[in-house]
C-alpha cells in the first residue's frame, strides 16, 4: 500500500476550552495588609493600585499567617493541613497534618492546568519541596517541575539573599549571574517575560499559567539604593502614628468600614515617643529600606504586566496580586537586625551591633530585616502579625484582581471572606475546568477551597466561604458566619502566653468588628462554647491535631520525627564540585566532628576553598590562601575565629584534617578547634559560640569553592576555587567524650 495514499492516523491531543484565559498568580512575600497605597498604606505601589483601579481589591482575604501553608494552599485549593504543611517545610514532623509530604490524593493546579492543555510556569520562591529531598538524590516528586510546572526559575527555600541567590532552573543548581548591579526579582522577571514570550510565540493558541512568587519582601531587605532613597525621612513619624494615619486612609478609601478602630499594640512594643534620637534613627532607616524593597518589587511585577499588555494578551488573562503569603513579619526582633539569621536561631542582636550598620542597611554586606514594632504598623489596622494564626494581621492581606475580559467591574472592592484556598477553585471555574476527581488513576479528595467568581459581578452578594480554621505553632481560630473565635498562645518571638491547656479565647464579631479590637467572650460565652466546638470538629477533620506549639526544636529532624537523609549515619564522603543543602547534609551542629580532606597540591602556592558550608552571614570554611591552610568559623558575621598553618605547603599529597571538640552537647555551646596536616598538629584555637540551629536558609555545603556569599575575607566571592585537586572529604561526627 502506498503510504502516501494511507489514511493518517487522527492525532489526539488535549486542549484548553475554547477561550480559557491565561492565568497568571502573583504573590508577593510577607508584606501586610496595611503597606501598599492601594490598601491605604505609605508605600507606593503603582502597578497594583493601577491594576487595582482596572479591577477588584479583596480586603477580606486571608492565609494561613506562614510561607509555606500559604503557598500549598494556594497551589492546591486545600487546607495548609490537609497539604501537610501545618507549618514551613523545614520544620516537619512526624505527625499527620505536618509531614511536608503532599498527599497524592491532591493535585497542584499547575498539573491539573498543565493535563488541561496550558503551559506551565514557575518563576520565584517555591518552599513546598520538603528539605531533606534537596539533593542530588531527589526524589523530585515534589520539586516545581514534578508538580505541575513545565518551566522552574527560581530557589527552593524560605528565604534568599536578593544579591547572591542559590537558583536553580528546573532540577539544576545555577551561579548566581554576574551582571552588574544583579538582583533576585529583576531576573526573575527577566526570566518570566521570555518565558511567556517564546510560549506564545511558538504556541499562540495555548493558555499559560505563571505563578510568579517573588522573595520579596520576605528578609533579607535587600534594596536597591534609589528605592531606599525615595523614602528618606518619610518614617521619621514612626510605627505609632503610622499606624494612625494608615486607619485614616483606609476609612477613606473604603477599605475598612467607617469606625473601624486599631487593635491595641501587643504588649510589651515600646511607643515611637518614648525612644532616643539614636533608636529612632536606626529605625527610620529600617522601615526607609523596607518601602524601598516592596515598590522596587511592585516595579519589577510591572514589567511582567507591561510585557502581557504590549502581547496583547493582559485582558484575557486572570490575574491575581496577592499582596503577602502572611502579614508582616516581627521575625527581626525589638531592634531589628543586621542578620535575620541570629533571630531565626532563636537568639537577639545587641542594638548597638546593629546601628553600626545602620548606613549599608539593605546592601549586599547586610541580611537584614526591621524592628517588630514596624511589623505592627505595616498591618494595620490589626494587632499582631506572622505567624499569628489566630490575629488578622497575621492572616489577612490585600488582593487585587484583575481581568478585563471576564470582570466587568472596575475600582470596586469586595468584601466577602474569602482564604488562599479559593484562588485554586476560582481559577478552575474561570478556566471551565472541573475540580479533579481522579488524577493519574488516584482518586482526589473533594476540593476545600471555594471559587471566588461569584462576587466578580456582585459586590453584595452572600458570602460562601462561611468557615475557616486558622492554626500556627498553638495560635488557633475558627470564623464562622462573620464570627472569630481565638486565643493567642505564642508570639513570634517565641514566648508562649500559657499552657495549650490555659489558653484564653476571645470572641469578635467580625461583620461588626473590623480589627478584633472588641472581645465579646465575656458578654456572649455560649457563642464562644459553640465556636470553640466547632474548632475542634473542623480540626479533627483536617488534621490539625494534635497541636504541636514547639518551635525551634523542630529544625531538628530526630526531635520533630520527620526523615532524615542521612539517617544514623556518622560519616559522609565528599568529592569535588558537590553543592549539598544544609539539611540534606550531615549535622555537624552543637557535635563533636572532623573535617578530613585528601588533596594534591600543584605547588607551594595553593589557594582556593576545600569545603566550605554557608556564606558571609554565618558559615565554616577549610581553604588556602597563598600556601597556607586556614579554617575560619563565621559565627554570624558577628565574630570570626581564623586559625591557620604557620608554613605553607609543600606540593604534592597531603591529609587535611580539622577537628572541634564541643564544650557541652546543647546547642550554640563553643568548643575547641585544632588544625592538621599530615597527622601533625598546625593550629589550635577555642571557639566561644556556635551556630545553634542553623547557618542559612539557602546556602549550603559547597566542596572546591565557596558558591553565593564567602563565609571568609579572605577570599573573593566570585574567585575561590580551590586550585588544587581533591581526591575526598570526609565529614565525621563523634559522639559526646567520656570525661
Amino acid at each position: 500500500m502506498d503510504a502516501r495514499n494511507a489514511k493518517k492516523p487522527e492525532r489526539f491531543e488535549v486542549t484548553a476550552p475554547k477561550g480559557a484565559p491565561n492565568v497568571l498568580v502573583v504573590l508577593i512575600d510577607d508584606q501586610g495588609f496595611g503597606v501598599s497605597n492601594a490598601f491605604g498604606g505609605p508605600v507606593q505601589e503603582p502597578v497594583l493600585d493601577k491594576m487595582a483601579s482596572e479591577g477588584l481589591r479583596y480586603n477580606n482575604f486571608n492565609t494561613t499567617a506562614l510561607c509555606s501553608p500559604t503557598r500549598t494552599a494556594i497551589l492546591t485549593g486545600y487546607n495548609h493541613h490537609s497539604n501537610n504543611a501545618g507549618a514551613i517545610m523545614e520544620m516537619a514532623t512526624g505527625f499527620q497534618g505536618n509531614t511536608g509530604i503532599r498527599p497524592q490524593t491532591i493535585t497542584p493546579m499547575a498539573e491539573v492546568l498543565r493535563q488541561n492543555g496550558y503551559s506551565t510556569a514557575m518563576f520565584g520562591k517555591y518552599h513546598e519541596t520538603p528539605p531533606w529531598e534537596v539533593s542530588a538524590s531527589g526524589p523530585y516528586d515534589r520539586w516545581p517541575t514534578h508538580s505541575g510546572f513545565d518551566k522552574f526559575y527560581g530557589f527552593l527555600g524560605g528565604e534568599t539573599n536578593q544579591w547572591a541567590p542559590k537558583i536553580y532552573d528546573g532540577v539544576a543548581e545555577i551561579e548566581t549571574p554576574r551582571t552588574p548591579n544583579y538582583h533576585f526579582t529583576t531576573d526573575m522577571a527577566d526570566h518570566a517575560i521570555n518565558w511567556i514570550q517564546a510560549q506564545q510565540a511558538l504556541t499562540p493558541d495555548k493558555p499559560f499559567f505563571t505563578y510568579f512568587a517573588t522573595g520579596a519582601t520576605h528578609a533579607p531587605h535587600h534594596a536597591p539604593k534609589e528605592y531606599i532613597a525615595k523614602y528618606k525621612g518619610k518614617f521619621d513619624m514612626g510605627w505609632d502614628k503610622l499606624r494612625e494615619q494608615t486607619l485614616a486612609r483606609q476609612i477613606e478609601m473604603g477599605i475598612v468600614p467607617k469606625g473601624t478602630k486599631l487593635a491595641p499594640k501587643p504588649a510589651g512594643l515600646p511607643d515611637w515617643d518614648t525612644l532616643s534620637a539614636k533608636h529612632k534613627e536606626l529605625f527610620a532607616r529600617q522601615m526607609e529600606t523596607f518601602a524601598g524593597f516592596a515598590e522596587h518589587t511592585d516595579h519589577e511585577v510591572g514589567r511582567l504586566i507591561d510585557a502581557l499588555r504590549e502581547m496583547g494578551e493582559l485582558d484575557n488573562t486572570l490575574v491575581f496580586y496577592i499582596v503577602g503569603d502572611n502579614g508582616a513579619s516581627a521575625e527581626g526582633g525589638m531592634s531589628g537586625s543586621f542578620n535575620e539569621l541570629v533571630g531565626l536561631n532563636g537568639l537577639q542582636e545587641n542594638f548597638e551591633d546593629v546601628y553600626k550598620h545602620k548606613e549599608e542597611w539593605g546592601d549586599p554586606s547586610t541580611y537584614p530585616h526591621f524592628a517588630i514594632a514596624w511589623a505592627v504598623g505595616s498591618n494595620a489596622p490589626f494587632a499582631w502579625t506572622k505567624q499569628v494564626a489566630s490575629d488578622f494581621g497575621g492572616t489577612r492581606n490585600g488582593v487585587v484582581v484583575h481581568w478585563p475580559n471576564g470582570i466587568k467591574a472596575k475600582n470596586e472592592i469586595r468584601s466577602q471572606f474569602t482564604h488562599a484556598i479559593d484562588i485554586a477553585p476560582t481559577v478552575y471555574e474561570a478556566c471551565k475546568i472541573p475540580s479533579p476527581k481522579v488524577v493519574n488513576g488516584i482518586e482526589q479528595r473533594p476540593i476545600e477551597g471555594t471559587s471566588m467568581m461569584y462576587t466578580f459581578d456582585d459586590a453584595k452578594a452572600p458570602g460562601r466561604h462561611t468557615t475557616q480554621y486558622f492554626e500556627m505553632f498553638g495560635n488557633r481560630a475558627i470564623y464562622h458566619e462573620g464570627w472569630v473565635a481565638r486565643t493567642i498562645h505564642k508570639t513570634p518571638w517565641n514566648q508562649a502566653l500559657n499552657p495549650l491547656d490555659k489558653d484564653v479565647w476571645q470572641l469578635f464579631n467580625v461583620n461588626e468588628d473590623f480589627s478584633e479590637s472588641n472581645d465579646l467572650a465575656a458578654s456572649n460565652p455560649e457563642k464562644l462554647k459553640e465556636l470553640q466546638a466547632l474548632f475542634l470538629k473542623e480540626a479533627a477533620k483536617y488534621n490539625v491535631l494534635p497541636i504541636d506549639d514547639r518551635n525551634y526544636e523542630r529544625f531538628d529532624a530526630a526531635l520533630a520525627g520527620r526523615p532524615d537523609l542521612m539517617g544514623k549515619r556518622t560519616k559522609l564522603n565528599l568529592y569535588d564540585g558537590m553543592s549539598v543543602s544544609e539539611f540534606a547534609a550531615i549535622n555537624v551542629k552543637s557535635k563533636n566532628y572532623t573535617i578530613t580532606a585528601d588533596v594534591e597540591l600543584p605547588n607551594a602556592n595553593a589557594n582556593g576553598v576545600v569545603i566550605a558550608e554557608a556564606g558571609r552571614f554565618g558559615g565554616w570554611s577549610l581553604y588556602f590562601k597563598n600556601g597556607k591552610l586556614h579554617h575560619e568559623y563565621n559565627y554570624f558575621g558577628l565574630k570570626r575565629t581564623n586559625i591557620s598553618s604557620a608554613k605553607t605547603l609543600t606540593a604534592g599529597h597531603h591529609i587535611l584534617k580539622y577537628e572541634f571538640i564541643i564544650d557541652e552537647y546543647k546547642p550554640g555551646s563553643g568548643g575547641k578547634c585544632n588544625l592538621y596536616v599530615d597527622d601533625q598538629k598546625v593550629a589550635e584555637s577555642y571557639i566561644p559560640k556556635t551556630q545553634p540551629f542553623g547557618y542559612s536558609a539557602d546556602e549550603g555545603w559547597n566542596v572546591g569553592a565557596d558558591h553565593e556569599t564567602p563565609v571568609s575575607e579572605d577570599y573573593k566571592e566570585a574567585d575561590n576555587k580551590f586550585t588544587g585537586k581533591i581526591k575526598v572529604v570526609t565529614v565525621e561526627i563523634f559522639p559526646p567524650m567520656k570525661m
